[in-house]
């Protein structure tokens, strides 16, 4: 980690309170990962949309990258946030692999570029000194797990910070409930899922030293940010309340983060659309699922395999996003292998199936009305996302969050199937036990409550954006507070 060093020592002086001086500015710092950075870069958008400056900070090809990936926003507002790019210091970062066994824990080619990015303190401390000579108020919103960038607002006397939380409120609530010698209150039955799948095989020791590294810097912030609904979770970002109180720490459920407005549109218009959007087109309402395991999930290819034969002999139709995952940097060719398929699969599912091996616009897929169910690793973006969109889910979980994510969709919320228990996160996942699961979903009444339950609950998260919903009035209260 940095040196305790002090950084914003020198403050220039400024009344806060000068009336010639626009009154507010935020700074959001996301940590340098496709998950991070989406979610940081919507809620951006969410932010500018009320007047607000918002200046993104990160590194030159990872500014890049959440601009060319964002999706859902018109692309002229993006010329309303101040990007700096900020260097990384020069780390050497391995290739992906696959070669970890079928658990797939969290990739480790991911840890260099973490620890390389806690650099951005000087940086982003310089930029905080200078917004601050510049508006009344600056507000830091940061990435939960870059918190010690971060750590030099407290030196700023017009500065405060909030902290993202980019997984569920559920899967939070029970990372730090667990770790609890004494519990400060007693949980409901209610509160509480059968089986609350292990930490173990979620992450590497590297990782979460990190992580814990980075925790230690918490407690500065003035609240937390939470990309979830109430209506989605509301019981478990009050719990998390009852662990912080909130003349401590406010909370603020200002999720969905993505655009809502997306759900069974018509698009046809857009000539740029993606290719994948056209096939789409030709296909019957509700009657694909759409498979897609993230930005940080590489399978071997005997599981590829096992995937793509599940998917034949389930006889539905499908769109596969098929891609290793990211590298630290996306922008730099690297040569690696593609997956692969079976031989003559695609010609085979040409009249059922679409294979797309490029970055995919996720919410406009989710949103076509020919889409149906959605098998995915349970990233919490990717659920908000679905959930938010009306989308039933396989859950197929890999690593980090997306276990406990998986018990939420499943158990809590019940708008889908787990494809096999954590417990056996070790073993190939079988065509027949995907099979099995995509049919489940897709061709079976209990499959069709489950997707009926997800339909509902996205027509009241999209319905709680509107004017006098909940998740109107919790942004318009943050928006009140931060410009108080």
């Amino acid at each position: 980690m940095e040196s305790p060093k002090n950084f914003c020592q020198n403050i220039p002086k400024n009344n806060p309170n000068d009336d010639d001086l626009p009154p507010i500015a935020v700074v959001m710092v996301p940590l340098p990962a496709q998950s991070h950075l989406n979610q940081l870069l919507h809620l951006s958008q969410q932010i500018t949309s009320h007047g607000i400056p918002v200046h993104f900070a990160s590194s030159p090809s990872h500014n890049t990258q959440a601009k060319l990936r964002l999706h859902g926003w018109d692309p002229q507002s993006l010329k309303k946030i101040h990007f700096h790019d900020f260097d990384l210091p020069p780390l050497m970062s391995p290739l992906p692999s696959t070669n970890h066994g079928y658990s797939i824990p969290f990739p480790p080619h991911f840890y260099p570029l973490f620890k390389a990015a806690t650099h951005f303190r000087e940086p982003i401390c310089n930029l905080l000194q200078k917004l601050s000579t510049m508006f009344k108020r600056v507000v830091v919103i940061h990435d939960i797990i870059i918190a010690s960038v971060v750590q030099d607002v407290k030196n700023i006397p017009n500065a405060e910070s909030y902290s993202v939380i980019p997984i569920s409120a559920f899967t939070l609530f029970f990372d730090f409930w667990e770790t609890m010698d004494q519990k400060p209150f007693d949980l409901n039955e209610s509160d509480i899922p059968k089986c609350i799948p292990s930490k173990q095989g979620c992450t590497t020791p590297e990782i979460d030293e990190y992580v814990a590294t980075q925790f230690e810097f918490l407690g500065l912030e003035s609240g937390r940010i939470y990309n979830t609904s109430r209506i989605i979770e509301g019981k478990y970002v009050e719990l998390m309340e009852k662990l912080t109180p909130k003349d401590e720490i406010k909370h603020f459920a200002l999720g969905p983060f993505n655009p809502v407005g997306l759900e069974k549109i018509d698009c046809k218009i857009n000539t740029k659309r993606h290719p994948c959007l056209k096939w789409l087109d030709q296909q019957e309402n509700d009657s694909v699922i759409y498979i897609s395991f993230g930005s940080s999930t590489s399978l071997k290819d005997e599981q590829i395999r096992e995937l793509a034969i599940g998917l034949e002999k389930s006889e539905q139709k499908f769109l596969w996003v098929l891609r290793n995952c990211d590298t630290a940097d996306v922008l730099t060719q690297i040569e690696s292998k593609s997956p692969q398929l079976p031989e003559e699969y695609e010609e085979r599912m040409k009249n059922r199936g679409i294979i797309v091996r490029d970055w995919a616009p996720q919410l406009e897929i989710l949103g076509h009305p020919s889409v149906g169910g959605f098998m995915s690793h349970c990233g919490w973006n990717s659920c908000i996302e679905g959930i938010s969109l009306g989308v039933g889910i396989v859950a197929w979980p890999m690593h980090s969050d997306q276990p406990r994510n998986a018990v939420l969709i499943t158990e809590v919320l019940r708008i889908g199937t787990l494809i096999r228990d954590w417990d056996q996160r070790d073993e190939l996942v079988t065509s027949c036990m995907i099979e099995k699961a995509v049919k489940m979903l897709m061709d079976t009444e209990k499959g069709e409550m489950m997707r009926k339950r997800a339909v509902e609950l996205g027509n009241d998260v999209r319905r709680s954006v509107d004017e006098d919903g909940v998740a109107y009035s919790e942004m318009k209260s943050f928006i009140d507070h931060i410009t108080r």
